[in-house]
């Protein structure tokens, strides 16, 4: 067995003492940075003691993670809780967080807003230090609530060493202590237990204690301390490291480590406390997971995970995630994105949008699927993007690529086309380029079709469109087929040999059987109904005058049977001309 320390009988003797003079269990003073908590029967009040601000923020945590409460109380208004408000009420405690959001001017919401769309950080920190709002006021704490009902935060607790002292001596017999004392959940109905006075022990040296030491009114003799080396054993359990330096620019901030709430209902922790400024940096729940943070010894840190590969290493069952939340206490909107992963995407989700998500990325993806270069191109589909924005594909054959961006030769542009062409457009592609480039296929500004590397549109600076192989349209519309659509509005069509084959003369009794079978009509278009038209109706046109798909007519057509009908009627009447000129002749 270890050997017990010797302060050990010591102080269980001093305790056991009967003393005259009783010690109240004090209730431990808190720092409510917004207003004095009250936990009652009913429910649970604020009071609030802040000023100057818009309004409050109340959120409350269920046990479970979940949030059950979320309201904002304006200027003037105390927050409050009440049973009906929680959602889905269960027994446990619950973690509320109550927000300022500060009141600001117009003008320095302007002035963080010009900030920002600068990109000037600094000034966005200026502004907020000098309006103070540089920092968010918070105040967060917990209630539990035991059967259904709120546990009020003005109980006192009974110690193990309350009963054996309750037979010494007491203040009052009175089963109500005094209405500024706590009262002792133990001793509801009964007359109040109250801890003794213990005297202090002063001693002048260095105190050596070859064994373990437990500390706090619930130590007993004969304390099992297994491997513990120092203990501290009570309903309060508080460790103060109170600086007291005095000197200027030797520093004297003090601290406290704090084991759980000393209120009734409050929650179950470990938090270490700047007892200077009043408020917990860190704060550690009773029942988190095994390695909720882990330190190893490379630095790296683990977030449920105990093997950390990364300086971050976040492992979960469902969607590892972390979330950037931004409150409108700083003077600007809040807004929180959240930026998590799991086997279906990696994802940023706009929480406050409406959980939109704008970003994905779904596994499998390949290498460099986006890759922005150090000079600012972005590459999809490569990792040496060579304009502002360059798309290519993975295979060789089936490459496709788009380019928009400015360089010193072409300005401006836009490439878009298949790769496997020495000249970069290869098999095809849309260029866009907006000053003149003396090696490309149009000599001026324009918008290019490329296909098989060879140019098949084009719409030039001055709106002329250029089709088939016309570089330099020099007219609205010019074909390389040889027709084209004039300045006034007038369209030849191509008609040279050079573009036609099968060449033969129309029947003449073939054009007119289809100028006789042509049904002239008049009508309007179903989307124009305002306009009358004259024309035919390309379904019921004979053949010789029919395209293809009879949904359309080419006026060149009917001119070509008008015109061989003319020419066969020109024929009779040469033909009568004749005939009559010899019967005249035979009259003389």
């Amino acid at each position: 067995m270890r050997a017990r320390s010797p302060i050990v009988p010591l102080l269980t003797l001093v305790l056991t003492f009967p003393l005259s003079l009783p010690t109240f269990a004090a209730a431990e003073k808190k720092h409510e940075a917004v207003g004095k908590t009250s936990v009652g029967a009913a429910g649970v009040d604020w009071q609030v003691t802040t000023s100057n601000h818009e309004a409050l923020v109340l959120t409350v945590q269920a046990p479970n993670g979940d949030i059950v409460y979320e309201k904002t109380f304006n200027s003037g208004k105390n927050p409050s809780i009440r049973p009906n408000d929680l959602r889905n009420m269960q027994d446990g405690t619950y973690n509320y967080e109550l927000r300022v959001v500060p009141r600001v001017s117009g003008h320095v919401k302007q002035a963080l807003a010009d900030a920002r769309a600068a990109d000037d950080d600094a000034a966005v920190q200026r502004i907020q230090r000098e309006n103070g709002l540089a920092q968010s006021v918070v105040q967060s704490g917990a209630f539990t609530i035991l059967n259904g009902s709120f546990v009020p935060n003005n109980l006192a607790e009974a110690t193990s060493r309350d009963s054996a002292t309750a037979s010494g001596p007491r203040i009052s017999t009175d089963a109500n202590p005094p209405s500024n004392e706590p009262t002792d959940v133990s001793t509801i109905g009964s007359a109040p237990r109250f801890r003794i006075a213990v005297n202090d022990q002063v001693i002048p040296d260095d105190l050596i204690v070859q064994g373990s030491t437990c500390t706090g009114f619930d130590c007993v003799d004969g304390e099992s301390f297994g491997f513990d080396t120092l203990r501290l054993k009570e309903n309060n359990l508080r460790i103060h490291f109170e600086d007291t330096s005095a000197s200027a620019g030797y520093p004297a901030n003090d601290w406290r480590i704090i084991a759980n709430d000393s209120t009734s209902g409050g929650a179950n922790f470990l938090a270490i406390e700047d007892s200077t400024a009043a408020r917990n940096p860190m704060t550690i729940e009773a029942g988190a997971p095994a390695n909720t943070l882990y330190v190893d010894s490379t630095g790296n840190v683990g977030i449920q995970q105990s093997a950390p590969l990364l300086d971050l290493h976040i492992t979960a069952t469902d969607t590892p995630a972390a979330r950037l939340e931004q409150t409108n206490g700083g003077g600007f909107t809040a807004q929180t994105w959240d930026i998590g992963g799991n086997e279906a995407n990696f994802f940023i989700r706009d929480l406050t949008g409406g959980s939109r998500l704008p970003f994905r990325i779904r596994p499998g993806a390949p290498t460099s699927s986006i890759d922005v270069a150090a000079s600012g191109n972005v590459g999809i589909g490569t990792a040496s993007p060579s304009r502002n924005l360059d798309v290519r594909g993975s295979s060789p054959t089936i490459d496709t690529f788009a380019f928009i961006g400015s360089d010193p030769t072409n300005g401006p542009g836009m490439l878009i086309g298949h790769a496997g062409g020495t000249s970069g457009v290869g098999r095809g592609g849309v260029v866009i380029n907006s000053i003149a480039d003396a090696s490309a296929v149009a000599p001026n500004p324009s918008v290019r079709i490329l296909i098989a590397g060879s140019q098949r549109f084009i719409i030039d600076n001055q709106g002329y469109m250029g089709l088939f192989g016309i570089t330099d349209p020099s007219v609205p519309i010019h074909v390389g087929n040889g027709a084209f659509l004039s300045l006034a509005g007038v369209w030849t069509d191509a008609s040279s040999r050079t573009y036609k084959e099968n060449i033969q003369d129309v029947d003449a009794s073939a054009a007119l059987d289809t100028l006789a079978a042509l049904r002239p009509v008049t009508y309007n278009y179903k989307k124009d109904p305002e306009e009358q038209y004259v024309g035919f109706i390309a379904e019921d046109v004979p053949e010789l005058v029919a395209t293809k798909e009879r949904k359309g007519m080419a006026p060149m057509d009917v001119v070509a049977v008008l015109t061989k009908v003319v020419q066969e009627q020109q024929k009779t009447i040469d033909q009568l001309n004749d005939r009559l000129s010899q019967l005249e002749k035979n009259k003389e």
